[in-house]
């Protein structure tokens, strides 16, 4: 005699009539308009979240490919101005022997960005099309995505830092490129990507993934 399968069920906030607030995780009967505790607008799932998520994800791709385009640097000196890209400094600099700062620069600047857009645009992706990982993994994909944003604008701080400090007037003289506003705006599109994302659209529909996968 057969024995039955255990039901693949999971009893969420969202089924117990309760909601949880976004800025403060804290949670409240369903119905309460705004968080008591810090004020924030309570909602449940937001219907326009994917919209917003793939508005600034364009809007980010769109301001990258410039910020790899234009020159990052404009360096003058007496007689020479020499302009660099975000990829042609860091070359410049590993044929300097300076392979380790070559390396961050390359990695916070091309490689966390290419895997940011990558990576939002699969959870996005995901919750309209269901996916294979598991809602654990894509959890943890997501506060990747949200921890690493604020490290993403290591390349204008250094802009900004060679500006201030090299500025020798007629002899050398070291000014942003273009390619710096377009990467910041780049990095401000990309994280309000991220957070237009709303996590708990992951959790939606576990029981039919699960059965799915089994």
């Amino acid at each position: 005699m057969a024995l039955d399968q255990p039901e693949l069920t999971h009893v969420t906030a969202r089924d117990a009539g309760l909601v949880a607030c976004r800025r403060c995780t804290r949670v409240w009967p369903m119905g309460t308009e705004r968080c008591g505790r810090c004020g924030s607008r309570l909602v449940s799932r937001d219907p326009r979240s994917i919209s917003r998520v793939w508005a600034w994800w364009a809007a980010g791709l769109m301001a990258y490919l410039p910020a790899n385009l234009y020159p990052m640097l404009e360096t003058r000196t007496l007689f020479t101005t020499q302009n660099s890209t975000i990829v042609g400094g860091a070359l410049e600099l590993l044929s300097h022997g300076s392979a380790g700062i070559a390396l961050v620069i390359l990695v916070a600047s091309v490689g966390i960005p290419i895997a940011k857009f990558i990576c939002i645009a699969f959870l996005a992706m995901s919750v309209r099309r269901g996916s294979r990982m598991s809602p654990e993994l894509r959890m943890r994909l997501y506060e990747i995505v949200e921890y690493i944003g604020r490290w993403s604008m290591i390349d204008v701080f250094v802009v900004a830092i060679l500006a201030s400090l090299v500025q020798l007037n007629v002899v050398a003289s070291i000014a942003p490129g273009p390619a710096s506003l377009a990467f910041a705006l780049s990095v401000i599109f990309t994280m309000l990507s991220a957070q237009a994302f709303d996590p708990r659209m992951i959790w939606d529909g576990i029981d039919a993934e699960a059965r799915q996968r089994a």
